[in-house]
């Protein structure tokens, strides 16, 4: 007789499995444990084999029924259903495999060790955002060019257009290692040049006129935050070096005796010389005790992790200054430039050695991080008494244009 909805539901376990047939072919076994799975016997090329349908009650006696009535479908037309489903679960898998979505993260994930975390989280976090939901299930190798440009006029329309161009090439560069790996076989990323408007070029706020610089120096020297916040806002202008170089400082990399600091630039990871000014060693012995144990000289809260990178630039804010349209902690390196080279008649070559940019020279060469070191080391610790003048209020020197 064939199996009722009451009778599947009512079936009881005992110490072996028992078999409830329904006929044609399906049945439900009832496990010692309370298990029920429906099962499909057939025969297929002369060979007898079993279809899995599921269990019970996720598969109701109905839908079994439905899956049995579909297989033997498949039966009559020569297929066999258990090799059907096998070559569906196969492409299926291949299909995901090969879905935008997993190969991005494949490439970020084997490019993870070469570039900085920030970095890493903050791509990943725009493909999730941004490009994921219209493009993370497509096989990569059918995403065309206006998939793509879809996918960037969204993030152009909402104000994002340094971003549109960000994830152009991050979407590009997954599309070069999908087909370094055999899972596309062509990039339609250049195809979009031009697609999206090039963004405006900006610039990090900066305060670049010595009477302004000499009223943020007081700004600063009348900070009310933590003493290791502060610490670092008032030695980031005397050092001027990238906010993130400045945050990650180790103490290893100083040598306060000989009035130096060398660490590996990481924008092109080269070591660096920063000559430390009297001004920034007398800093630095002050926050010593405090923080000299550990490994950061500027630990965030948890001790062992740096501070954060939105530090220096809420502090900033903190002591009244936008730092969208007057200065930021990058800025203090425009501060620097201009007022070296424009006040103080410093050369751009030293300057810009200074700043740890490439520079090349006759043979071709670019930083060298003891190239002008006498010269730079003047040029510190004049640096440092100008501003330190400048904040005492001494005369200000207007800003000329140098020859």
């Amino acid at each position: 007789m064939p199996l009722t909805d009451t009778a599947v539901r009512n079936a009881k376990p005992v110490a072996k499995p028992v078999k409830l047939f329904d006929g044609l072919g399906l049945f439900l076994i009832v496990t010692p444990a309370g298990g029920k799975w429906w099962r499909f016997r057939y025969s297929f090329d002369g060979k007898e084999k079993l279809l899995s349908l599921g269990t019970y009650p996720d598969t109701s006696l109905v839908k079994a029924r439905e899956a049995r009535s579909a297989a033997r479908k498949l039966i009559a037309q020569g297929i066999d259903p258990g090799a059907d489903r096998k070559a569906a679960k196969e492409a299926q898998a291949a299909l995901t495999e090969n879905c935008f979505e997993t190969v991005c993260r494949d490439w970020l994930e084997q490019r993870k060790g070469t570039v900085e975390p920030a970095q890493h989280v903050k791509t990943l976090a725009r493909m999730v955002n941004d490009v994921f939901p219209w493009l993370g299930a497509k096989p990569i190798s059918e995403i065309s060019a206006p998939d793509v440009l879809a996918v960037l006029r969204r993030i152009d329309e909402r104000g994002a257009r340094y971003t549109a161009h960000r994830v152009r090439s991050e979407i590009s560069q997954a599309f070069r290692y999908a087909i370094a790996t055999g899972r596309a076989e062509r990039d339609p990323c250049p195809d979009l040049k031009g697609a999206i408007p090039s963004p405006k070029a900006e610039h990090f706020a900066s305060i670049t006129t010595p009477s302004e610089v000499a009223e943020l120096l007081r700004a600063i020297d009348g900070f009310r935050g933590t003493f290791v916040v502060k610490s670092a806002l008032l030695l980031a202008p005397l050092l001027f070096v990238r906010p993130g170089e400045l945050r990650k400082a180790e103490w290893t990399g100083f040598d306060l005796d000989k009035g130096e600091w060398r660490y590996l630039v990481t924008k092109t990871k080269t070591r660096h010389l920063v000559p430390l000014a009297p001004q920034a060693v007398a800093l630095l012995r002050e926050l010593h005790p405090l923080t000299g144990s550990g490994r950061y000289v500027f630990p965030g809260r948890d001790p062992h992790k740096a501070m954060s990178e939105a530090a220096v630039n809420a502090a900033l804010r903190r002591i009244g200054y936008n730092t969208k349209t007057e200065i930021t902690g990058h800025g203090f390196r425009a501060m620097a430039r201009t007022i070296l080279h424009e006040v103080l008649g410093i050369k751009p070559e030293v300057i810009e050695h200074q700043l740890a940019h490439a520079v090349p020279d006759a043979l071709g060469g670019a930083y060298n991080r003891t190239k002008f070191l006498k010269d730079r080391r003047a040029m510190m610790h004049q640096w440092a008494d100008y501003l330190t003048k400048l904040k005492a209020g001494a005369e200000v020197i207007a800003i000329t244009t140098a020859a």
